[in-house]
Formats: structure tokens, C-alpha cells, sequence
């Protein structure tokens, strides 16, 4: 066999492989695309323009609203811990200023 005719079966069969691992990878990246919308639609929220509900870190489960003096926050229904956003949580800190919870948090503004 000649050294040309070499080269364009190499060439040939480099071509095929490249196009078997294309199309691989095309049909993995569409499995995991149907597998994240099934994931965002089965979460998605009702209200339109609602952002989903937030989950514990722990166990998973969906965070419930609750109150705290004055302010509100999330809670997990487990028990693993509660969570205040930035607003609420200098809200408490300025009401706290003289506790530890205040002299951590609070930080006057300039």
C-alpha cells in the first residue's frame, strides 16, 4: 500500500472517530439538558415571577417561613437551623446593639 493511500485511511478513520465522539457527547449534553428542565419544571414555582422555595442544606427539605421577633426567617421543618437574609438579620442587630448577637453583626452605617 502506498504511503498516500495510508494517510487517507488514517485520515478517514480519524474522521469517524471524531464523528462517534461527537455525536456522543451531543446526546449525553441532551440527556442532561431533558434531565435538568424535568428537574426546574418539577420545582418550578406557581406564581409566575415567584422565586422557588429554598431548601435546608442538610436534609433537603423545604424551608417554612417563620416569625422572630419582628422579623421573619426560614426555618427547617427538621430542626437543622434557621436563616434570616441580610435585612432582617441588621434589623436584630441593631436592636441588639448591647448583646453579643448586636456587637458581632451590627455595624453602624457611614
Amino acid at each position: 500500500m502506498a504511503d498516500d493511500d495510508k494517510d487517507r485511511l488514517g485520515e478517514k478513520l480519524r474522521r469517524k472517530e471524531k464523528a462517534e465522539e461527537d455525536r456522543f457527547f451531543a446526546e449525553r449534553d441532551q440527556e442532561l439538558l431533558e434531565r435538568l428542565r424535568r428537574q426546574k419544571s418539577a420545582g418550578q414555582p406557581e406564581e409566575p415571577g415567584a422565586s422557588p422555595r429554598m431548601r435546608c442544606p442538610r436534609c433537603g427539605a423545604e424551608l417554612v417561613t417563620v416569625p422572630h421577633h419582628g422579623t421573619t426567617g426560614a426555618e427547617c421543618p427538621a430542626g437543622h437551623g434557621r436563616w434570616l437574609d441580610h435585612a432582617d438579620l441588621e434589623a436584630l442587630a441593631a436592636r441588639e446593639r448591647d448583646s453579643w448577637l448586636g456587637r458581632f453583626f451590627h455595624r453602624p452605617r457611614r
